[in-house]
């Protein structure tokens, strides 16, 4: 019988600088941009909480500690709140550290890269399976992206990285996969390379920002050159983990918004408030009595 092993933590690298957002992101992290009322990190660490992970790991950097903050307790906020009888709002503050969710913080010193973040992480993950998540990819699914990945994981116990399909003029911003279909959904992974250009592309399968992985691929990670920007990537690393384990594709039902860009940022914001339960009808009909020249 199969040992079935739990998804317990998950690992989130924030300890980019954001150039892509100068100057906002000068003085802030670009994790702590809202969409509507909520920093990306959050609706990241909401969508890892819904998947049954309780163990949350920042990988952070300098100019992060807001990241810190926002999870942290606030006991003159909330002192405020409860003696203005504000208490909708108090729980709001409050549900953001629920009792049975733990936090760590590692700090990344160099910018080595997205794989070179995971691996500042192994000592807290330890011999266990561990999510990644992007706090830049918002992800948008009924349930949650991650749940549904963590249902897979659970009957497959192998390493389960989110794709979807990308245009071929894309490729050269994402992980591109192949491999043999195993149902509409799944795909066991037998090729991986790190932003193919178009005419070499193996498909159009790109990988999201969402991944489970086992824990043997920190050695692998550890172990491999430089790639890609001559950082040391993730891609790489799951690629060498191909070689003693099987790696599936899996392609979540939902919506990913690339928060990394100006154009996602701005479509998540305007798709998220349109369904806000507080502004989303005003909002609805702001935009429909609008004149766009």
């Amino acid at each position: 019988m199969k040992k079935v092993t739990a998804l317990k933590k998950a690992v989130f690298p924030v300890a980019g600088l954001g150039t892509r957002f100068l100057p906002a992101t000068k003085a802030q992290p670009k994790e702590m941009l809202p969409v509507v009322d909520k920093p990306l990190i959050q609706y990241a660490v909401e969508e890892a909480y819904a998947a049954g992970i309780r163990h949350m790991i920042f990988v952070t950097g300098r100019n992060k500690r807001a990241i810190e903050d926002h999870f942290d307790t606030a006991y003159e906020l909330e002192t405020e709140l409860e003696a203005a009888g504000k208490q909708q709002l108090l729980a709001l503050v409050r549900s953001m550290q629920p009792d049975d969710m733990d936090f760590s913080y590692v700090r990344q010193p160099r910018s080595l890269g997205l794989g070179h973040a995971v691996l500042c992480a192994e000592h807290l993950v330890g011999h266990e399976p561990f999510a990644v998540l992007l706090a830049d990819d918002l992800m948008v699914g009924m349930p949650p992206v991650l749940a549904q990945m963590a249902a897979q994981f659970e009957e497959l116990q192998q390493s389960l990285l989110a794709v979807q399909e990308v245009p071929l003029e894309h490729t050269r911003r994402y992980g591109i996969v192949a491999g043999d279909a195993v149902n509409e959904r799944l795909m066991k992974v037998s090729k991986m390379i790190e932003k193919p250009a178009p005419d070499v592309a193996p498909s159009r399968m790109g990988v999201a920002g969402r991944y489970i992985l086992t824990p043997a691929v920190f050695r692998h990670i550890r172990n491999q050159p430089r790639g890609v920007g001559g950082e040391i990537q993730l891609t790489d690393g799951i690629a060498g983990l191909m070689s003693e384990e099987s790696v599936y594709a899996f392609q979540y039902a939902g919506k990913r918004y690339d928060c990394g860009s100006k154009e996602g940022f701005l479509e998540a914001t305007v798709e998220l408030a349109l369904q806000h339960p507080d502004v989303g009808e005003h909002f609805r009909n702001y935009l429909k009595n609008l004149k766009i020249p």
